[in-house]
């Protein structure tokens, strides 16, 4: 039983408090709490060498915990402590930090201010979107002697009236309220009629915690009802799922019409059921923060399981008829170049600046290199063969890159292309001797042209030659014309009539 101002009790409020937190324990135990653990806090003390013991400062932000334990056992000298964005129902087992300045307790699931009267150093709580509805309990801060700063935006007491005339006056030392400083004028205005504004404030908290209740039972109900539902569904013939599968054995004309009219397959229907879930309008309660929460742990882990049944398919390397394959699970830039002047090959592979040169391991072959970087595979497959024992392999320390350095293997054979050449003319087909040979290799080779293929003008044709009957030219005589009759030229001689006589 609690007085209220004026002297009249006012016992509804305690006692639907306790309803309210009883069963939201009960709820509560269903699922398994994510409690703080020594490893979480140690991964995160790196700043003090991992120790936890001397720890003044530690961030457990976004890391679903469900209950506070152990921290103020673990960190006896934390001055700063971020435990936002968690699904912390209730404030607890943090009395034995006598040093804490500052905590951070946003974006979680608390509805009662209580179990900070033992931080006697603390000096800023924030409170932001939370689920605090009873306002009373803020009273509890009064032995807080240095708080400065309190933040309670977007908690539903923030919305009575009278909120903030009930906050100053109930916490004389605070300076600042939900970012706005606190003048000495309106705490003079808070503290007047204060008596009434408690009436006021306390009524709106007792309807309110009323309507809490309700919203509990109801969440109840829903959980216990999904909960049997789930028990009592039963796979059918078909494969569907109903609630008395007696019910479809007989009549099977009608069951297969049904069937093909009601047909849905399984990723219809999670599809349809995840459209429910994310478009069904509901009350922001700590319930529904929770059921969101739970809904993505599940999808989260089907997908794991998924990965789990269906396993990545090793990437091949090397085929079964053994062409080496080029991969890059990595995605480095890569340079590969021929130096020709010192007859090697030059791979510079592009890894990462900052990273351990343990976590690469090099294997040079005669025709490839495979290089690992954090388990995923490089190789690339070399234009010419090299030496694997005479490579080497460097790490640049302006820019990380890898550079291996791959002499070329001597006497390497390498392919070349046959130009055919037309067939020479046929003019002695007599087996050769190893002198015919040596002298047809000293001849230098000509090119044959085809007459046929002159553009130019030809000049020796300029002038036409006797045909090979008539014989050779004379030379003109010098002495005077011979007569007609004069017969003195040679015997084999033959006047052309086509040819006009010497003057």
């Amino acid at each position: 039983m609690e007085a209220a101002p004026g002297g009249t009790l006012w016992t509804a409020p305690l006692h639907l408090k306790d309803m309210f937190q009883d069963k939201f324990m009960a709820v509560g135990t269903i699922y398994r709490h994510k409690a703080v653990t020594e490893g979480m806090i140690r991964r995160r003390a790196e700043h003090n060498e991992c120790q936890i013991f001397s720890l003044e400062e530690v961030s457990l932000h976004q890391q679903d915990i469900e209950r506070i334990e152990h921290i103020d056992r673990w960190c006896r000298d934390l001055r700063i402590l971020y435990l936002q964005n968690n699904l912390i129902p209730r404030i607890e087992n943090l009395g034995r930090l006598k040093k804490l300045e500052y905590l951070n307790l946003a974006l979680n699931n608390i509805e009662v201010i209580e179990n900070l009267e033992g931080c006697e150093s603390l000096q800023k709580l924030d409170l932001t979107v939370n689920f605090v509805g009873r306002l009373s309990s803020l009273e509890s801060l009064k032995h807080n002697i240095h708080l400065r700063e309190l933040f309670l935006v977007g908690n539903p007491c923030t919305e009575f009236e009278g909120y903030r005339q009930y906050v100053v006056a109930s916490l004389p030392q605070l300076k600042c309220l939900d970012g706005t400083e606190i003048s000495r004028s309106e705490r003079i205005r808070a503290s007047q009629g204060l008596e009434e504004v408690k009436r006021r404030v306390w009524e709106q908290e007792r309807e309110y915690l009323r309507r809490r209740a309700r919203e509990k039972e109801e969440a109840q109900r829903k959980e216990a009802g999904e909960e049997k539902g789930n028990k009592e569904r039963k796979p059918g013939f078909d494969g569907r799922w109903y609630t008395d599968i007696n019910n479809t054995v007989p009549g099977l004309e009608e069951n297969k019409e049904n069937q093909e009219v009601e047909t849905i397959t399984p990723e219809l229907d999670e599809e349809q059921q995840e459209r429910e879930f994310w478009h069904t309008p509901c009350t922001f309660t700590p319930e529904s923060r929770l059921e969101v929460h739970r809904h993505l742990e599940d999808k989260k882990r089907a997908k794991e399981k998924e990965k789990e049944k269906k396993p990545k398919a090793p990437r091949t390397l090397i085929t079964a008829d053994g062409r080496v394959m080029n991969v890059n699970e990595p995605k480095l830039d890569f340079s590969l170049t021929e130096d020709e002047e010192n007859n090697t090959t030059v791979l510079d592979l592009a890894v990462y600046r900052h990273m351990d040169t343990s976590l690469m391991d090099v294997d040079v072959q005669p025709t490839y290199v495979r290089v690992s970087v954090k388990g995923k595979i490089f190789q690339v497959v070399l234009p010419a063969e090299v030496k694997p024992d005479s490579s080497t392999a460097q790490r640049s320390q302006t820019t990380g890159h890898l550079v291996l350095t791959m002499p070329r293997a001597e006497g390497e054979i390498k392919v070349t292309t046959s130009v055919s050449r037309p067939p020479r003319a046929r003019q002695n087909r007599r087996s050769s001797s190893a002198q015919d040979a040596q002298r047809k290799n000293d001849v230098p080779e000509r090119l044959e042209v085809d007459p046929s293929k002159h553009t130019g003008l030809d000049l020796a044709n300029i002038v036409p030659r006797p045909s090979a009957k008539a014989g050779p030219l004379e030379t003109p005589r010098t002495g005077p014309p011979a007569a007609t009759g004069d017969c003195s030229f040679s015997e084999g001689f033959v006047d052309d009539p086509d040819v006009p006589p010497l003057i």
